[in-house]
């Protein structure tokens, strides 16, 4: 069984940008663990503790475990040496096989970008054994660490999971935040997106990923799914 680590900086993110992903993982018998970095404190729907009860409503949904960690709050995420070993503290302790995060890229929240790349720093410093405060636990490598997309639709994936099994899973995830799905049209954001990816590839619904590092097999030919469609 393999244990995945899914980090957002928002309640929501998670939900929105790669949930159905988790979900199929969760039925195929792999744990899941979703850990969130604020509350939402500067949003402008829903108070902090009712964004963290939709979010653990979701976690339950799924089947999977959920941790909140204060980074400072919604939109005070900063990117420092003690909240990159934060995260490090996090994958030690929960020893994660695959870490997923939002993408690098910059977009309308500051926070999303700056959690990536704590989240691809603290990888790194969660295997070295030298780190002073990280000593009290053992050193971990993770397998892969992969980025997510929350709502932007126009970046190529470098991986493409069919999800058409999960939509309706997916979508009822979601409708678990109602604060936020009540002002703009998330869910049909979100679905539109992975209605077009999975298009593209001949699938009903599909959601990507861009990895890290590169994908390694032991032979060419191990690689049996194309996302060639058009």
């Amino acid at each position: 069984m393999s244990h995945i680590l899914a980090i957002g900086p928002h309640p929501d993110d998670i939900e929105f940008g790669c949930a159905a992903i988790l979900i199929k993982e969760i039925k195929k018998g792999n744990r899941v663990t979703m850990l969130v970095m604020s509350r939402g404190e500067a949003g402008t729907g829903g108070t902090p503790h009712a964004r963290e009860e939709e979010s653990r409503a979701a976690a339950r949904l799924m089947g999977a475990d959920i941790e909140f960690v204060d980074f400072g709050g919604d939109c005070n995420i900063e990117y420092n040496v003690g909240n990159r070993l934060l995260i490090a503290e996090a994958i030690r302790k929960l020893r994660p096989q695959i870490v997923l995060a939002p993408g690098l890229q910059e977009n309308q929240h500051p926070d999303h970008a700056i959690a990536a790349r704590l989240t691809r720093d603290a990888a790194r410093l969660a295997r070295f054994g030298g780190v002073k405060r990280l000593k009290p636990a053992p050193i971990h490598k993770i397998d892969n660490l992969f980025y997510y997309q929350i709502t932007q639709h126009h970046r190529t994936p470098d991986l493409v999971i069919d999800i058409s099994d999960v939509i309706d899973e997916w979508e009822r995830v979601m409708r678990c935040h109602g604060s936020q799905t009540s002002q703009k049209r998330y869910i049909e954001l979100q679905k539109t997106g992975a209605r077009l990816l999975g298009l593209t590839i001949g699938v009903e619904y599909a959601m990507g990923l861009q990895v890290n590092d590169p994908i390694r097999v032991d032979h060419l030919s191990d690689i049996s799914l194309s996302s060639r469609n058009f």
